[in-house]
């Protein structure tokens, strides 16, 4: 018995990106008066763009400070940043397992989706070749309620035409593990930290299909 589908998360689970995010949430800080840092950034995991400059401007005290129009234009700023960084990306830049887990669902014809709210997410998958795997990517342009919400996985669900307590979702964040949990879906983690997660594996090079197929037949 298999799942009728494998639902991903992408910054911290296909790629990671959080160093470039940091960097680049780092420089509108820096240009607003605000500090922070990596430690930080842990805190803005998972969620959009939006409630992550909100995280900001309440850690440095400016909530409030700016119009909601110079507010867009700093996430806009960022998210400039970010993609310039994104250049950086190669199919080297491929978590460990990753690859060969997606080879695996592809052969067996279990359908993949995507369940990121990064905005970029497309270009990131083209980025690092690995588009093609993809049955299909929940639009976050679509999404009004940031992880722990569920919305976005529903979305992914929905897209992908199954049910959600008949799939597996991974994550890297405790947001995402909230909203994989939320909608009924089985939870996978990835890394430190994370709690409620049913399967909790401390990095991708542990997720392949036979621990996934392992996991699945205890879970069910």
């Amino acid at each position: 018995m298999k799942p009728q589908a494998i639902i991903f998360d992408l910054d911290g689970v296909i790629t990671d990106t959080a160093h470039l995010h940091f960097l680049a949430w780092k420089q509108i800080a820096d240009e607003t008066g605000i500090v922070i840092d990596e430690t930080f950034n842990e805190r803005l995991k998972g969620i959009s763009r939006n409630e992550s400059l909100c995280r900001i401007l309440q850690h440095g005290g400016k909530e409030g400070v700016f119009t909601d129009a110079e507010c867009l234009q700093l996430a806009a700023r960022k998210n400039a940043l970010y993609v310039h960084a994104l250049r950086q990306l190669t199919t080297d830049s491929v978590l460990p397992g990753i690859r060969a887990l997606l080879t695996s669902l592809h052969e067996l014809q279990i359908p993949v989706g995507l369940a990121s709210v990064s905005l970029n997410a497309p270009a990131i998958l083209q980025a690092l070749e690995i588009a093609d795997f993809f049955d299909f990517c929940a639009d976050a342009a679509h999404i009004s309620r940031s992880k722990p919400d569920p919305e976005i996985f529903l979305a992914a669900c929905n897209g992908l035409g199954v049910r959600p307590d008949a799939c597996i979702g991974i994550e890297d964040a405790q947001a995402g593990i909230d909203a994989i949990n939320a909608c009924g879906m089985h939870s996978v983690g990835i890394g430190p930290g994370l709690t409620g997660a049913e399967l909790h594996l401390p990095s991708t090079e542990f997720l392949t299909w036979p621990c996934l197929s392992a996991f699945w037949l205890n879970a069910k």
